[in-house]
């Protein structure tokens, strides 16, 4: 079993996985992670358990709508929502990453 440490809305987590999982988990964090970070955005710093809990509802009802296109036959759509959703999280990661460096360029400064 591989440990790695990930952060979720900020906050780190250390986490177990098979080996040659790293990747597939590090993707699931980043996922999870944009979730949380929204929320915390938005509605300030909150529990760890709540803002878990809500980051994996709110990505457990974007799988269930993108899951009943898919049955429903609307798979473009569907990929091209994944797409969007895709290029969003990026936004946001580039944007985090942005944030933590000024916010380490400001502490390496003070």
């Amino acid at each position: 079993m591989s440990e790695m440490e990930i952060r979720i809305g900020g906050r780190p987590f250390t986490v177990a996985c098979q080996p040659g999982e790293e990747e597939f988990l590090e993707t699931a964090a980043r996922l999870l992670d944009a979730e949380a970070s929204a929320l915390v955005q938005s509605l300030g710093r909150m529990p760890e358990a709540q803002m878990l809990l809500m980051a994996g509802l709110m990505l457990a009802d974007r799988t269930a709508g993108l899951e009943d296109r898919l049955a429903s036959g609307t798979f473009e759509a569907a990929a091209a929502e994944m797409a969007e959703a895709a290029q969003r999280l990026e936004a946001l990661v580039a944007r985090a990453e942005a944030l933590a460096e000024a916010v380490e360029a400001r502490a390496a400064g003070a």
